[in-house]
């Protein structure tokens, strides 16, 4: 029987959809399986009795349920990124970042490569509460802003600005490029400020005027803020490229095997080595109906 025939309980697909969460991610890290078992236990039985079942095959198949019934922000990152950052990136001189802030904004996906983009994602499950608040952030910062929302609500988006880019995901989890986002180089220092750290903006300002004036940890932030103000919005757009260009990101994606799982990575910033651990972990055997409940008994004993 498919997953599309299957009728889910709301709370099953909520549970479903917190495998993929940081707490749980955190977890299986540590080696700790036991929000798998317990979801096991509650919904799945008889994924114990399957041949040489593991705890990662299990993990797809929640995402398969989640990615037809339950199309939360997650599902709609991985396929995003699946669909089309990965194939942007391929280059150490590319970028991307999951959560990243912009004043008082937080952007569900940045990515820079020749130029700064931004992903907004407005999924089914999600409301377009201060959405106008949000691209206005985006649009003081970066080159290119996106909006991410479902196929079947395209018509509650086309009135947006019209600079904003449209992206739809399909019920196929496949994406359509809708409108192309409108590249523009303008930077609005004050706010690129609340991006940047103490590290980057001194960087920023270094690179601008060669040399630094004396300055101290309580005046740094307004000496430099000053500095960027000067700095005309094209230089300021490059500079602020590069600076991002150096943060510490992960990569390591997976175009087939773990392509489920590619948004934790990205979220959880995991380097090769980390992923390997993370993926081992999950590689272990489910155990088996006969083992959970000998260990029952044993706990009652």
């Amino acid at each position: 029987m498919s997953n599309s025939s299957i009728k889910y309980s709301t709370n099953q697909l909520r549970d479903y959809s917190s495998i993929f969460s940081r707490r749980q991610s955190l977890s299986i890290i540590d080696g700790n399986l036991e929000g798998l078992e317990s979801k096991i236990d509650r919904y799945d039985q008889s994924w114990r009795a399957k041949k040489s079942a593991t705890y990662l095959e299990y993990i797809k198949h929640a995402y398969k349920v989640i990615s037809t019934h339950y199309k939360n922000e997650y599902v709609y990152k991985n396929t995003l990124l699946n669909a089309l950052i990965i194939k942007e990136l391929g280059t150490e001189n590319s970028k991307v970042f999951s959560e990243f802030r912009v004043g008082d904004s937080i952007a569900d996906l940045a990515m820079f490569n020749g130029c700064s983009k931004v992903f907004e994602i407005k999924s089914d499950l999600d409301t377009p509460q201060r959405l106008e608040t949000q691209l206005k952030d985006y649009h003081k910062v970066f080159n290119e802003v996106y909006l991410v929302v479902p196929q079947s609500k395209l018509k509650d988006f086309r009135h947006i600005d019209s600079e904003v880019g449209i992206i739809a995901v399909k019920k196929d989890n496949t994406i359509e490029l809708v409108r192309e986002a409108h590249y523009k180089d303008t930077i609005e220092a004050a706010t690129l400020m609340t991006v940047l750290r103490t590290s980057e903006y001194r960087s920023m300002a270094k690179a601008y005027t060669e040399d630094l004036p004396k300055m101290s940890s309580f005046t740094q932030f307004d000496i430099c803020s000053k500095i960027l103000k000067e700095i005309p919005c094209d230089i300021l757009n490059d500079l602020f490229i590069t600076e991002m260009k150096k943060r510490k990101s992960n990569e390591s994606f997976s175009a087939t095997q773990f392509k489920e799982l590619n948004q934790l990575f990205l979220a959880l910033n995991l380097t090769k080595k980390g992923k390997s651990h993370f993926i081992a972990n999950l590689n272990k055997p489910i155990r088996k109906l006969c083992t959970t409940h000998t260990l029952e008994r044993a706990n009652l004993s």
